[in-house]
């Protein structure tokens, strides 16, 4: 269950089950909790138990999104103790007993709540509460463009700063490792350096700008073979010592792959998902089509099938990027990085 829905009155049990519905047409799983009182009036509501407030804690650290349909003073009370920063928070929606309005009160850019609110009330036919400075005036907002797109984001004073700028009628400066495609939103110019602005890069250590907003788009995919029995430990020093080498950290990796042989490997397996990876298995087939010059091995050829796996299984995950590492090896562990062809646009 990634999104969850508390209701304290028969018509707001009522929008819960409405509720269930369109987010799970939006990708949710969504639960529906209520009081004892209310409880039994559909199968798919259950009992708020053993508190709300023991949910609710439980919530936080398990759930994209938690939605109260009720006065917003029970949301905020609700929540309050568990508030740890933008950046970790779920998105927490209210919606008040009669669906009329639809407010989003925590995590309204990087969680995504100002949208969720917005397809709500429109569900709903109810008006959506957006408070957000950037979204009132209409301005672009570097939190949640980075989110939308999957993008690591450091430095939130600095994106604060950048929004308040924004709000102020300011410039904000944009430098782009990558091409820009189409024009810039409303209060960006594209400059080298200045007082605010935002370096869109895969290393974290730009800092063109006296204050900088670091956008990291997730483009890197990971190609990884190893021996037989090569546990965590192993595999994750050698892949973290590799990364600092090329001043990346692991938040702009979106993907780890190898060949199938692999499926089964336990320390690949454990090291996906120590990072939150789904792990990608690739057959020697799909490997040998990948086109490009590649490291060879003949004993690894002999052995899967394929005279490379990590270049190969790198390249074919990011469609057809560069190989920004070409194969290494250590300790029975071999790695390679391809990064994704990208270009930066605004306009989506």
């Amino acid at each position: 269950m990634n999104a969850i829905v508390f209701s304290f009155t028969r018509h707001g049990a009522g929008i819960s089950i409405k509720l269930k519905s369109y987010l799970e047409s939006r990708g949710f799983e969504a639960g529906c909790f209520t009081t004892k009182r209310y409880k039994d009036t559909d199968p798919l509501l259950k009992e708020i138990n053993p508190s709300l407030q023991a949910m609710c804690e439980k919530a936080f650290s398990s759930c994209r999104l938690m939605i109260f349909i009720g006065a917003t003073g029970i949301a905020i009370r609700s929540i309050a103790p568990f508030i740890r920063s933008k950046t970790k928070d779920p998105a927490v929606i209210s919606i008040d007993e009669q669906g009329k309005f639809v407010i989003p009160l925590l995590s309204g850019h990087i969680g995504g709540a100002n949208a969720i609110a917005t397809g709500i009330a429109a569900y709903l036919k109810a008006v959506p509460v957006i408070t957000t400075a950037t979204d009132v005036n209409n301005l672009f907002a570097v939190d949640e463009w980075a989110a939308r797109h999957n993008m690591a984001i450091s430095n939130m004073v600095a994106a604060k700063t950048f929004a308040t700028y924004l709000v102020d009628c300011k410039k904000v400066g944009v430098k782009s490792d990558f091409p820009i495609c189409g024009s810039l939103p409303r209060g960006l110019v594209v400059a080298d350096d200045g007082p605010v602005g935002m370096a869109i890069s895969l290393s974290k250590a730009v800092h063109p700008f006296v204050e900088t907003v670091v956008i990291r788009p997730r483009i890197l995919h990971l190609g990884i073979g190893c021996r037989k029995g090569t546990p965590l430990d192993t595999i994750e020093d050698f892949v973290l010592r590799e990364m600092t080498k090329l001043k990346l950290t692991m938040d702009v990796v979106k993907s780890i792959s190898s060949i199938d042989v692999k499926k089964e490997e336990r320390g690949l397996l454990d090291f996906a998902a120590e990072f939150g990876l789904k792990p990608r298995f690739y057959s020697a087939e799909e490997l040998n089509a990948v086109k490009g010059e590649f490291t060879p091995s003949a004993f690894v050829a002999k052995t899967v099938g394929v005279d490379n796996v990590c270049e190969r299984s790198a390249v074919l995950a990011s469609n057809g990027g560069r190989l920004l590492l070409r194969k290494t090896s250590c300790n029975g562990v071999t790695l390679a990085a391809a990064v994704e062809n990208f270009t930066v646009d605004f306009s989506e």
